[in-house]
């Protein structure tokens, strides 16, 4: 098993030096490619990249296979990103949240109410939209795999029911690094507390924090409902995943494997959402079960409040476009 603090040491120390760790450029003799993701095992996206490497598996005889690091073994999603744009690791899922300030068209995916719902996100990801942003990778030593959907993000916490933006008044809530949410919360009343996803179950449980926002599979599977006993259906974000593999790497596979790779990864869009659509229904059954207190919110207040920020960010030129092409596909 890979020690993390050596792999973190091995890997970045490694694109200070000239030097590179095993990523694909050295593994060509094993065709081996390293994953990671921070959600667990079981996870809709982890399965689907499981899934990606039966089927290279497969279809080469063994030959180029994925050997996948889930539940954050490898460092949180900040330190996979660096990772990956140095070759150190090859594929990785992040949250598109984590990525709006470097990569800048990711923060059309991630404004409030941009969405209308799961089938308006689908039909914008499959078109236009979602090759604009997986072509935005390429500038920063990456390649844009696939993007795979996760619900809509709402708010939950360890007070009370959320119905206005005033119920969120002087709670801290925790939010990915990214300026969109942080502005969001404030506006909303909150504190914004920008932490690693796997720093929040202690958060909450310590009081550090008193809440947070994320979607029903991500709330049930990260265990955040034994210590966040209040869901408010606010919808504010579809903000969904995305699947990067380092530039280095796939240019160092064979082209008929990098042709296998890509299609392969644009396959397994279908197979994630398949697994995400069966298991989010049984997560909100199970945190309901565990007593979790579930309301709606009053929509309008919401949107009316989160205004300022899409006027700001409909100012910007490469937002601004890709804002119209989703809005058309609502």
């Amino acid at each position: 098993m890979i020690d993390r603090r050596r792999f973190l040491a091995a890997g970045l120390g490694a694109c200070v030096a000239p030097l590179l760790p095993l990523s694909a450029l050295a593994r060509g003799a094993t065709g081996e490619l390293t994953a990671t993701d921070v959600h667990v095992d079981g996870y809709s996206t982890v399965e689907a990249v499981k899934w990606i490497g039966e089927t290279l598996a497969r279809e080469t005889d063994g030959r180029l296979r994925i050997r996948l690091y889930h539940s954050g073994q490898l460092g949180r999603e900040s330190d996979a990103i660096d990772m990956a744009r140095f070759g150190a690791i090859d594929i990785t899922r992040v949250y598109t949240g984590s990525l709006n300030n470097a990569f800048p068209l990711t923060g059309a995916l991630c404004l409030p109410y941009v969405f209308d719902s799961v089938a308006h996100l689908r039909r914008a990801l499959d078109g236009d939209v979602g090759q604009a942003v997986l072509r935005g990778f390429e500038a920063r030593d990456l390649v844009g795999l696939a993007i795979y959907d996760s619900g809509a993000r709402c708010f939950y916490n360890t007070q009370r029911p959320l119905r206005t933006p005033d119920d969120m008044r002087g709670l801290k809530f925790r939010v990915p690094a990214s300026d969109i949410f942080i502005q969001l919360l404030r506006l909303f009343g909150a504190n914004p507390t920008p932490l690693a996803f796997g720093q929040v179950f202690s958060a909450l449980e310590t009081r550090l924090i008193d809440g947070a926002e994320n979607n029903m599979r991500s709330f049930h599977s990260s265990r955040h409902f034994e210590a966040a006993g209040y869901w408010s259906q606010s919808e504010h974000s579809y903000a969904p995943d995305v699947l990067l593999i380092s530039r280095r790497s796939l240019e160092a596979l064979a082209p008929a494997d990098r042709e296998l790779l890509i299609d392969t990864a644009r396959a397994s869009v279908q197979v994630m959402r398949r697994l995400w659509d069966e298991s989010e229904s049984a997560a909100r059954a199970a945190v309901e079960a565990h007593g979790v207190a579930f309301n709606d919110v009053d929509m309008a207040a919401f949107r009316a409040a989160a205004v300022p920020l899409l006027d700001e960010y409909l100012h910007r030129p490469e937002i601004a476009p890709l804002y119209r092409r989703i809005r058309a596909f609502a």
